[in-house]
């Protein structure tokens, strides 16, 4: 480390990079050669660069999302008609269960976790995410919890006991075997995940943004992930914490949720509401990031009230922590008591509202340019109203009562996570596909797979309203003729598969763009912001030079001529990176990033191989604990090159 000054180059009359290296230059190419991963298929294992990480994770989560989408599919093609005979209530059961962990673990968070990877370093001038290589391991440990979980599936060991495993339904007695088990390791693998990426997203905003990114400059999206990243670390734990003690209960003989041995089983309802009312905020904090993201740039103008959407999303997210009673209120707690959570469950409502005004007030006095990312945006507005309302119609505990256990809470349950995170997600694909590309996807495919999509949800999901307030309960794997359910399930089943349609054309479009798209170069869409400052896609140093910045939206607000534009200082032959202070982002010292390394790989297999052993025996977490203490032992050994580097650092002036 060094705490010696760095150069800092100067604008032109233009306010213009005056001084950085050029691409194809001798010092862009080392940089290049610097940061790049290993090639080769032993140097796909060792790979830790940030946006090789990302797109893995990006991809891997959508997978994911397919695979939840053809089980959403096939629920919808058994309940599209009267005692269907599909599938039985076994295979029912597990579909159900993996459809909805599919979604909430595996695919909602992690994505949006992983677009964080991508992008935060770009907009904030980085050239790295803080701890690359503890990136690469959270991906890897991510994975193989997902790949588990679906050979269990397939080996007829599917979690089958919903994807919210309520005891006594979970517990030993009444889910005997293995299934449960590989639910609740699985939820040990995907919040470790999730927890490495929070901490490695909050270092990376706090220290190494660029120089003169104050904290408020920072943009929204990165505002909206760091807040994100904070309700994890506090989340989480209490979901690891419910698993841990459940998968104790069936294996070892604990009783923590056995209350004839003194344990409660509500016990397990706020421990795991306490964290899954905070997920739904996890989902939707990034989703609202996106819009702040999206909203400017087609309206042509700056966010109106920064601010108030600053401290709104600081607001919400520390709402969120006091309403998971509003999951309990059919249980037998006070009724006072529920009356707070109520209030909360209406509070809550009041930062989300500040914003839509912020964002309404931009659209409004800006000019817009209708692009497809922005008909995402437009629809969000149309559903989440639809979730608001019906979510603060659940708030109140008589109504709550009476739909509690019908198809009316699925309908809102969908219409807040995909209104409010699925349509920002795919609205944010479409603007940030050029800068993951360097082309842009085909307008006309893209308009016509939005309404597809807004058209098919709907459609899929408006009429589970009318059937939980006829009275259709969830989680039944069939019903009988007469009931006057049968038009309105059919009409759902045809929704989601016109929903699916419009996703497979969104596919299809991101493939043909990729192959035949029209080149977009570094700005397509005339952004504000830091990442549309670099090439597209961008380089292995995301920045042949570290930006300097001067405004919220720096592309918007050249510098004033002689003042510094970039930092100049840097070595180009070792993965040296600035950290900044946290509140004003002033040059603190040089610190040197680790090189390519397979041990992150090695150290999720020896996790893996602890947590599935433990599935079987207790003894594998003496045991497994050894493999994990090697490959933790060889990952942080010095190493020579390493060394040099650090020794030839603190040499420098």
């Amino acid at each position: 480390m060094n705490r010696g000054p760095l150069g800092e180059q100067p604008a032109d009359a233009a306010g213009r990079l005056k001084d950085a290296p050029p691409a194809g230059s001798a010092a862009a190419e080392a940089l290049e050669e610097t940061w790049k991963d290993p090639p080769g298929f032993l140097g796909w294992f060792c790979a830790v660069n940030h946006n090789t990480i990302a797109r893995r994770f990006i991809v891997t989560t959508l997978v994911f999302f397919a695979l939840g989408g053809l089980l959403a599919a096939a629920m919808r093609m058994q309940l599209s008609r009267p005692e269907n005979k599909l599938m039985g209530p076994d295979l029912y059961n597990q579909v159900f269960t993996m459809h909805g962990t599919t979604m909430m673990f595996l695919f909602a968070v992690p994505v949006m976790q992983a677009v964080a990877s991508y992008l935060i370093p770009l907009m904030i001038g980085s050239r790295s995410v803080a701890f690359p290589r503890m990136n690469a391991y959270a991906y890897w440990v991510f994975l193989f919890g997902g790949v588990m979980l679906y050979l269990a599936f397939l080996g007829n060991s599917g979690a089958d006991a919903g994807w919210f495993a309520y005891v006594p339904l979970a517990g030993p007695d009444y889910s005997p075997g293995k299934r449960v088990d590989f639910w609740a390791q699985m939820i040990t693998f995907t919040e470790l995940s999730a927890l490495v990426e929070a901490i490695i997203i909050i270092t990376t905003v706090f220290k190494l943004r660029a120089p003169g990114m104050t904290l408020n400059r920072v943009p929204l999206f990165v505002w909206a992930m760091l807040v994100t990243a904070f309700m994890v670390l506090f989340a989480m734990p209490a979901v690891m914490l419910a698993s841990s003690a459940l998968i104790m209960d069936r294996l070892v003989g604990t009783h923590f949720y056995n209350p004839a041995e003194g344990g409660d089983a509500l016990l397990w309802q706020h421990l795991f509401w306490f964290f899954g009312h905070p997920e739904v905020y996890l989902i939707f904090i990034p989703g609202l990031g996106f819009l702040s993201a999206i909203i400017p740039t087609f309206a042509r103008r700056p966010i109106f009230g920064y601010s108030a959407m600053v401290l709104s999303l600081i607001a919400t997210a520390f709402l969120a922590f006091g309403l998971w009673v509003h999951h309990m209120f059919a249980t037998n707690l006070p009724e006072l008591g529920k009356s707070f959570f109520t209030a909360a469950s209406m509070l809550i409502a009041i930062p989300s509202a500040v914003q839509i005004y912020c964002w309404l007030a931009t659209l409004w006095t800006g000019r817009l340019n209708l692009k497809t990312p922005l008909l995402y945006v437009l629809a969000f507005f149309v559903i989440l109203v639809i979730g608001g309302m019906t979510g603060l119609m659940l708030a109140s505990v008589p109504l709550d009562l009476q739909v509690h256990d019908s198809y009316f809470v699925v309908a809102h349950l969908h219409y807040v996570l995909i209104g409010g995170a699925v349509f920002p997600l795919f609205g944010a694909f479409h603007y940030w596909y050029p800068k993951i590309t360097g082309r842009i996807m085909g307008e006309r495919l893209g308009a016509v797979s939005f309404w597809l999509m807004f058209g098919g949800f709907n459609l899929a999901f408006f009429p589970m309203h009318l059937l939980g307030l006829q009275g259709m309960p969830r989680r039944v794997y069939t019903y009988q003729a007469g009931m006057g359910w049968d038009n309105l399930n059919l009409a759902s089943t045809i929704g989601a598969v016109t929903l699916a349609a419009g996703i497979a054309l969104t596919l299809v479009n991101a493939v043909r763009s990729a192959r035949r798209g029209e080149l977009a170069g570094a700005d397509p869409w005339g952004a504000g912001t830091l990442e549309w400052s670099t090439a597209s896609p961008p380089p292995w140093s995301n920045f042949h030079a570290v930006p300097v910045v001067h405004g919220r939206d720096p592309l918007w607000q050249p510098a004033p001529a002689g003042a510094p534009t970039h930092v100049s200082g840097l070595a180009a032959d070792s993965r040296e990176v600035l950290v900044t202070s946290v509140l004003d982002a002033a040059p603190d010292h040089r610190l040197l990033f680790p090189n390519p390394s397979p041990w992150p790989f090695l150290a999720a297999i020896a996790t893996t191989i602890l947590f599935v052993g433990s599935i079987f025996t207790p003894w594998a977490v003496v045991w497994g604990s050894i493999p994990i203490a090697v490959a933790l032992i060889a990952w942080f050994w010095p190493r020579r090159q390493e060394t040099a580097e650090e020794l030839a650092l603190e040499k420098r002036p």
